[in-house]
């Protein structure tokens, strides 16, 4: 059994430095074939902090809302090894590393996430700005390694947890959502690493270039940032969604957010994309997935 959702949610979500976050955007639609909206922020921009308060909110209201998240809520888990091979102390699952993180950057602002990856025998494992660690190459990949989910993608070369620059990097935005997730403290589910619930919101990891690929969008090309362009992967036979209600240019982030929204809306009844094939009892429980990877 799977359970039906009325309203689905994206958030594009950001790693950067700083109070104010441009790459954050959340988009909410309704069942149906409605346009998705922006969620406004409470100030010019939305902050980490503006997020999870959002977040928080829909868990006070019970919100009946499937909301998909844009980042790597976990890191790659060896069964024998864990997270970081040698580390001492790390924990055996999500929720566990979650705390870790959040705890070992509580003097960092804004959520931001450096007081984890400046422990000397973590940073090993990284690549921070001009220093590439010791242990970043992986045997298997010179990049580092991949969860589960993340070698099931097939919509664009996947991101490397482990990677902390460039503009394509998601490893500062899983590191700052994980101390998101910890600070929910369990009032949003996050599926897989815990049951879909019978009532309220839910938290999924989406991938934004699974939905504009649907929509139609070249592999390569899934960014979009006019309306035109925008209302057209809407449009398209994967989505069946109305026009958003505005005209020009748009950032990539609010169409990444507005997209996928009304992307979500239409795969969630799906059931192979809540019971993927490589989906095990122990990846739910300590690296997650990818909702929309079967």
């Amino acid at each position: 059994m799977i359970r039906h959702f009325t309203r689905f949610a994206c958030i594009d979500w950001s790693g950067a430095a700083g109070p104010w976050q441009r790459g954050i955007a959340i988009a909410t639609c309704a069942a149906g074939d409605g346009a998705p909206t922006l969620v406004a922020p409470p100030g010019r921009h939305w902050s980490r902090q503006a997020a999870l308060d959002w977040l928080i909110a829909q868990a006070e209201a019970q919100a009946d809302l499937l909301i998909g998240i844009d980042f790597s809520p976990a890191l790659p888990f060896d069964p024998i090894d864990g997270y970081l091979p040698g580390v001492p102390d790390m924990p055996r699952d999500a929720a566990g590393l979650w705390r870790l993180v959040d705890e070992a950057c509580a003097a960092d602002p804004h959520f931001a996430a450096t007081g984890f990856v400046r422990r000397p025998e973590v940073a090993r494992f990284f690549r921070i700005g001009a220093v590439t660690g010791d242990r970043f190459a992986h045997p298997t990949d010179r990049n580092g390694r991949l969860r589960t989910a993340e070698r099931h993608v097939d919509c664009g070369r996947p991101s490397y947890c482990f990677n902390l620059v460039g503009a394509s990097q998601v490893g500062l935005s899983s590191l700052t959502g994980m101390r998101v997730l910890n600070r929910i403290g369990g009032r949003i589910p996050v599926w897989p690493f815990r049951p879909v619930p019978r009532a309220g919101p839910l938290i999924v990891e989406i991938y934004t270039s699974i939905a504009a690929i649907a929509a139609g969008r070249p592999r390569g090309r899934t960014k979009m940032r006019d309306s035109d362009s925008l209302d057209v992967a809407l449009a398209s036979p994967a989505i069946r969604s109305a026009p958003i209600a505005a005209a020009g240019l748009i950032d990539d982030h609010r169409s990444d957010a507005l997209l996928t929204a009304a992307w979500l809306r239409r795969v969630a009844d799906r059931e192979a994309l809540w019971y993927p094939a490589g989906l095990t009892a122990a990846i739910a429980a300590t690296e997650g997935w990818t909702f929309g990877l079967a």
